[in-house]
């Protein structure tokens, strides 16, 4: 648990990189190449302005709504990230932070946690999932998820398999043996609070992916389910209104840039997207998602609920998206961190964060309810959105 309440998503961070054994933290810094795109995620939200009220502001904001189906305290999702490691807990704590807060919980199918744990831990789970195996592995997956209670599916399409690291990327091992143990032992001595916190728990950090299982399977590696992963050969957009039709839930597909695709996704059926590029994990040089945001919104917003992703790390940047026309925001580092930080309490430390920040921002641009943010709230420069694929 936490010894003292942090008030910025960047301190949750410090504290993170503190405990942390190295390599661990440098997983979650992650970042394509020369990390261009991870940059500009976070970089243009200080491009955007805000144009405050001074009178006439409203004593109560409500910060509610609802996203793919779920009401939620505020519109700050907790977005899918795999093996988290970085705390014994992992994902149930992520999602009783979530559901302490009032809101939802994003799963990944590389998760270090099964499925009906964080279920049991948060009610309002969605489910993401990747195009791996055989129609009949993914189905299996999907039934899976079904029985478990998952109230929404999210298809995870903007990744491809970029692993250049200009900084150098992590060794992350196969399994956890006693070679591994014992190579990793030094680093993991000079981060005693985090070693103490597994060896509490009788058993090293788990390296299995069991959503990934197939049923009367054992669990894979998270790397045996990768390599069968980058084996797959990607969907094409029947394939993905295949999907959808298996899946009456709603249905979100996470990593939309472009104009064309948000309107060939919403051919495909889906009820929401998200704009992503992966928190810069995947093409380098893909513009920051907030820049691809009000395109796309135009383009279809009106048809589908459209999220965002990528970049977010106070409230007043959750308040840029909702005035660009974001339904809501997905989380990722920001909540890692915190759970690095002080496990359940970290997480829940980092929306409260986040909320105080969104109400803050409400107050001051006059508004009464976080639904009411609009264009007319920020300011942006001429050159600062990117309308990709609007001739497609």
């Amino acid at each position: 648990m936490a010894n003292s309440w942090f008030e910025s998503v960047a301190e949750a961070q410090r504290q993170a990189r503190k405990r942390l054994p190295a390599s661990v933290y440098a997983a979650l810094l992650a970042g394509a190449e020369r990390g261009q795109t991870l940059e500009d995620n976070v970089a243009a939200f200080s491009e955007i302005g805000f144009a405050p009220h001074v009178a006439g502001l409203s004593a109560q904001r409500d910060l509610a709504t609802t996203v793919l189906g779920q009401p939620v305290s505020m519109p700050v999702l907790i977005s899918p990230t795999g093996v988290q490691a970085v705390h014994p807990d992992g994902e149930v704590a992520v999602a009783r932070a979530a559901a302490a807060r009032g809101t939802a919980m994003g799963l990944s199918s590389f998760a270090s946690k099964p499925i009906e744990e964080v279920v049991a831990a948060n009610p309002q789970t969605l489910f993401q999932i990747y195009w791996c195996g055989s129609r009949d592995q993914i189905l299996a997956r999907l039934e899976r998820a079904r029985a478990a209670g998952a109230v929404g599916l999210i298809l995870t399409l903007d990744w491809t398999f970029s692993h250049s690291r200009d900084w150098g990327s992590p060794k992350i091992p196969e399994r956890t043996d006693l070679r591994t143990i014992a190579r990793h032992l030094p680093e993991a001595l000079l981060r005693p609070r985090w070693l103490l916190a597994y060896a509490r728990t009788g058993r090293p950090p788990a390296l299995t992916v069991p959503n990934m299982a197939l049923p009367d399977a054992e669990p894979p590696t998270f790397f045996g389910a990768y390599g069968e992963w980058m084996q797959t050969p990607p969907p094409n957009w029947a394939d993905i209104a295949w999907l959808r039709q298996q899946w009456e839930a709603p249905f979100l597909l996470k990593g939309v840039i472009r104009v064309d695709d948000a309107k060939r996704a919403v051919d495909a059926g889906v009820s929401a997207i998200s704009v992503s590029n992966h928190g810069g994990n995947n093409l380098d040089g893909t513009p920051a998602t907030i820049r691809a945001l009000p395109a796309v919104v135009e383009a279809v917003g009106s048809q589908v609920e459209v999220l965002l992703d990528g970049g977010i790390r106070r409230g007043g940047d959750v308040a840029k998206a909702l005035a660009l026309g974001a339904r809501a925001v997905m989380i990722g580092r920001p909540y890692l961190w915190g759970l690095a930080a002080a496990g359940q309490a970290g997480v829940e430390n980092v929306l409260d964060i986040l909320r105080n920040g969104l109400d803050s921002a409400v107050l001051g641009l006059g508004r009464a309810s976080a639904r009411e943010l609009s264009p007319d709230d920020v300011v942006l420069r001429p050159d600062f959105m990117r309308r990709l694929g609007e001739s497609g």
